[in-house]
């Protein structure tokens, strides 16, 4: 059996709980796509690696554009003022120009140094001497997207729970928001806070949907996930009514809000089709990713509603449209129009 995948979410986990027992490498390389827990890893250092009166002395902070590895090598090696270490932060390390010169310090970090290097919108690459030997002295944290619905939807509930908020939410709720604002987890965040706020002190925080229509705005009955739901059931009336929902409220997120999900939604659902015999449930899930037996129910239904070909006619629709929307072809279709039609290709 092929080996479970740690999760983005459980390797952050694992690496607050140990600096939460002191415990603080020389080295830190914080890399990859998701910067929301490379920010996440770096504010708990600078907040927690010294005290508040020792940071004047102790904390440095640089961006990768405006420094040199000569520059952080030099200041790494310092010692620390009146404290125990000092705290040596390089933001946007990808900028950096000489950022392989710092393999020289990593071979032999110092002791009373905590280093960190954060490097967003990619990764370095494995086969270089700065992260092999950072992994022997240091720690190497990759911060990956998050790629499935059922993720944010995790996301969400953990944020909720995580760091003394003590909140909970209704699952449909909570799959509204995943839908709306995808898997960007800063926007979650912010968005989950603006709630969180909202809330008398004392009162219990269970997040509702109509909470979250009054604060964040997604309506309980005109978003993403309900227009799912309608082209899984193949409700004409309803998916037609959103969509001219969405057109008519900008900040619902329009034509540009639906296409991403709706894409992914029928490519998970070829990919259903392609599932290893038997396909029963635990089959679906493994093949798509799915965290909890009653997702896979969406699919089985819409694998009635839906062949196989019609399903690869739907994907490539959808690029037409995305396509479209992007005037390629210089085809100036109004967005609405452009939904409608999706709308109807979909059902028909």
């Amino acid at each position: 059996m092929a080996e479970k995948k740690v999760s983005t979410a459980e390797l952050y986990n694992e690496l607050i709980a140990s600096m939460k027992e002191g415990n603080f490498a020389p080295v830190y390389i914080l890399m990859g796509e998701e910067g929301y827990y490379i920010d996440k890893v770096c504010e708990y250092i600078t907040n927690n690696a010294l005290k508040e009166e020792e940071k004047d002395f102790n904390l440095t902070v640089c961006y990768g554009a405006d420094v040199t590895a000569r520059q952080i090598m030099d200041d790494a090696r310092r010692f620390p003022v009146m404290a125990d270490r000092q705290v040596v932060v390089v933001r946007e390390a990808q900028a950096m120009k000489d950022l392989e010169a710092l393999e020289k310090y990593v071979e032999k970090p110092v002791a009373t140094t905590v280093l960190v290097i954060c490097y967003k919108n990619g990764k370095i690459d494995a086969r270089k001497k700065l992260l092999t030997r950072a992994k022997t002295v240091g720690k190497v944290f990759l911060s990956e997207p998050i790629r499935y619905d059922s993720e944010i939807v995790a996301f969400i509930n953990d944020y909720l729970k995580s760091e003394g908020r003590n909140a909970t939410i209704e699952s449909r709720a909570a799959e509204v928001v995943a839908a709306h604002i995808g898997g960007d987890l800063k926007r979650l965040a912010s968005e989950l806070d603006k709630v969180l706020i909202s809330f008398a002190p004392g009162a219990p925080r269970k997040i509702t949907a109509d909470i979250i229509e009054q604060k964040i705005g997604i309506s309980k009955n005109y978003n993403v996930f309900e227009f799912r739901d309608a082209l899984i059931n193949r409700d004409a009336v309803k998916a037609h009514r959103i969509a001219k929902y969405f057109d008519e409220n900008p900040k619902a997120g329009g034509l540009f809000a639906i296409l991403p999900q709706t894409f992914v939604f029928f490519q998970n659902l070829m990919l259903a089709y392609y599932t290893p015999r038997p396909a029963d449930d635990s089959a679906i899930m493994a093949q798509l990713g799915l965290a909890k037996p009653f997702q896979v129910r969406d699919y089985k239904k819409a694998m009635r509603n839906y062949s196989a070909k019609k399903t690869l006619q739907i994907i490539g629709k959808l690029r037409e449209v995305d396509a479209r929307s992007k005037g390629l072809d210089s085809v100036n279709t109004p967005p609405g129009e452009l939904l409608q039609e999706l709308v109807s290709f979909i059902l028909h």
